[in-house]
């Protein structure tokens, strides 16, 4: 059998003319071996010519090196005209294939090794392993989506542990240019490698807000920066962060991360200044959005500590200080006699206290009180200033909240800006009488159930934020007359819904028991945290009583006409409610029988009777109702209720009224 020949591969094209190659016949390595190399160093021993510029290398000797390095080209294999006509050209170098992507659990496992290495090279030593934080953010661009949330969860950790306690200012350019140590040149390539890379940090997390993979986490990081690091950089792009995802009236679980966030901001924020830059987005936002937010958004202001810091009276452009407010200006009014006598040692030996004190003050960041003040003010007006549009533009998702907001800040309301709210707030009242009309020629209500559930619940929102206001303000309880508030409106249109709301089915269900799934599914904000304007309709009717009959001041200022008046409505009412709000009622009865027993003991007996004619129990005025011509004869059914708790309130009203004789 023949033996094959051996092939050999051909190098040329098929329709080459030439049978055997050209380079075949050479032996390349030898000629490769025989070829003159460069010496670098004639090229490193030349010497350099002075110029007008500077030290400069010889123009002569720099056209010798690259004639020098043409004809080197031009002796190479690589280069001849040959090798156009051997085929080399076709053994083109092929470009090199991409290397094989992991599997997903192995290039995690990688992530996660590299991540714990750079972080702690950066932990041990941030000043001279900054520059490791450029790679952090390589592994934050991954296709990988846990790989991503890995990484911003690392940067999260590192940059909360490396960040200084102060703010990082950047360097201009006579900071550049001057002369400074080597370990303040050092700082300062600290400082500015982390204020960049910082910086591209937050950038990001704005841009990955947006994404629905990776938005949650986003969130999550910006939320913890806020409440972590608020004296650092990019204080302004964390809250805008936060500030956008509350721009809707559908409420997420990342709308509660944002909202926990701020409140958490106001409560520990000291100077004010991050307070002040919220609110002013929250107000800017809200007011964008044509008020079309959820309730949780307003109730971040009730967390300011300006409730509890700020003592000046405010409206919605100036703010009311003391006049009295320096002990300086009491100390100049005194007399040369009167001033305590120093030596002029002395003196001096306290001027320099007084300065090293404020070297101390200033060395430890100690927030001055003036600024404070100043910082809180300015916030407090932009809340009036959002609370009043709400009243205005009739809001009615949000008016829960404002009322709730007007009534805590009620000891800092102006007694202009206190008049306006009490107009608005009889406004919102007649609206909500008049949306509880029935229309005669129809016969149906104007408004299903549930809006005239919120209507009733408005109303007493309204009433229990004026009576807070009042109690709030007790200057302007004194000079009530000279400022023509009249609070007779809110106790009449009380006296009026009292039997009304007895007959309503829903009044121990809060405002959001109807509907406590938000439409995306999730829970709402309902529970420890709850707010007035969420409780049910008898506990807001309790506090609208109590304002009305229990103020926190004398008790000689409620009449006692008012006083029978409500009693027998209420006893009356008790026999309709449930077993829950009955006894809630007869425990406000109890309070009352014990404080005004002299001025209700009439209703309890027909021999003392102190008016004539009939008792109009459905009169639209608490005064002509007539009250002490009735007698309180409910009391002798309530004995007989089911429920141990009525029967033992009945006879503690009873007890306090034969006691009080």
């Amino acid at each position: 059998m023949a033996e094959h020949a051996v092939k050999r591969r051909r190098l040329s094209p098929p329709g080459d003319s030439v049978a055997v190659p050209g380079f075949a016949k050479w032996n390349i390595e030898q000629d490769y071996e025989n070829r003159p190399r460069k010496n670098k160093k004639e090229k490193a021993e030349k010497l350099l010519v002075k110029t007008a510029e500077g030290w400069k290398e010889n123009e002569r000797h720099a056209v010798a090196d690259k004639a020098a390095e043409a004809e080197d080209d031009a002796d190479s294999f690589l280069a001849s005209d040959d090798e156009k006509d051997s085929g080399v050209s076709d053994l083109e170098p092929r470009p090199e294939p991409k290397k094989p992507r992991l599997p997903p659990k192995e290039e995690i496992r990688q992530a996660k090794e590299e991540l714990a290495r750079i972080a702690g090279h950066i932990s041990e030593n941030p000043e001279e392993n900054v520059a490791q934080l450029g790679q952090l953010a390589q592994i934050a661009e991954s296709e990988n989506v846990t790989v991503k949330k890995l990484a911003l969860g690392t940067q999260l950790a590192v940059y909360k542990d490396i960040i200084p306690g102060y703010r990082i200012r950047p360097l201009g350019k006579d900071d550049m240019t001057a002369k400074v140590s080597r370990d303040v040149r050092n700082l300062r390539a600290f400082e500015q490698g982390l204020l960049g890379g910082y910086k591209e940090y937050v950038k990001r997390l704005g841009k990955l807000a947006q994404d629905k993979e990776m938005g949650s986490v986003a969130v999550a990081c910006a939320s913890t920066l806020l409440t972590s690091v608020p004296h650092f950089n990019c204080r302004n792009d964390l809250i805008a962060l936060v500030v956008r995802k509350l721009s809707t009236r559908q409420f997420s679980a990342d709308a509660q991360k944002c909202v926990e966030a701020l409140e958490q901001l106001f409560r520990e924020d000291e100077s004010g200044h991050a307070s002040l830059e919220a609110v002013l987005q929250l107000t800017k936002m809200i007011k964008g959005k044509n008020y079309q937010i959820h309730e949780s958004v307003l109730n971040t202001f009730l967390h300011l500590r300006l409730l509890s810091e700020f003592a000046h009276k405010a409206s919605t452009n100036r703010i009311d200080k003391e006049e009295d407010e320096d002990a300086q200006q009491d100390r100049k009014k005194l007399g040369k006699k009167q001033r305590e006598f120093r030596t002029k040692r002395e003196r001096k030996v306290l001027r320099e206290r007084k300065e090293v004190e404020k070297e101390f003050k200033e060395a430890d960041a100690v927030v001055s009180y003036e600024e404070r003040d100043k910082n809180q003010a300015e916030t407090l007006k932009l809340v009036f200033v959002a609370y009043f549009r709400i009243l205005k533009a009739r809001v009615q998702h949000l008016m829960g909240a404002v009322l709730e907001g007007l009534a805590k800040y009620s000891h800092l309301i102006n007694q202009d800006f206190f008049g306006d709210i009490l107009e608005a707030l009889k406004d919102l009242i007649n609206e909500a009488e008049a949306s509880l009309e029935i229309d005669e020629e129809d016969g149906e209500s104007a408004v299903d159930l549930a809006t005239q559930r919120n209507a009733t619940r408005e109303s007493l929102l309204c009433i229990i934020t004026a009576f807070a206001l009042l109690q709030g303000q007790q200057d302007v309880a004194k000079s009530a007359n000279s400022l023509h508030l009249d609070l007779n409106f809110f106790i009449t249109h009380l006296y009026r819904t009292l039997l009304p709301l007895a007959l309503n089915q829903d009044i121990e269900l809060s405002a959001k028991t109807a509907h406590l799934q938000d439409p995306n599914g999730l829970p709402l904000p309902v529970g420890k945290d709850s707010k007035v304007n969420v409780a049910t309709t008898t506990v807001l009717l309790l506090r609208s009583l109590q304002s009305v009959l229990l103020p926190p001041t004398a008790t000689k200022q409620v009449p006692p006409v008012r006083v029978a008046a409500f009693t027998k409505q209420l006893l009356t009412s008790t026999l309709h409610l449930p077993q829950k709000s009955a006894t809630a009622v007869l425990g406000l009865l109890g309070q009352v029988s014990k404080t005004h027993a002299k001025k209700v003991a009439a209703l309890w007996s027909s021999e003392e009777r102190k008016g004539d004619g009939v008792f109009d129990a459905l009169g639209k005025e608490v005064e002509s109702s007539n009250p002490f011509a009735a007698t309180c004869w409910e009391g002798e059914l309530l004995r007989c209720h089911f429920d141990p708790r009525v029967r033992e309130g009945v006879r503690g009203v009873e007890r306090n009224v034969l006691e009080g004789r």
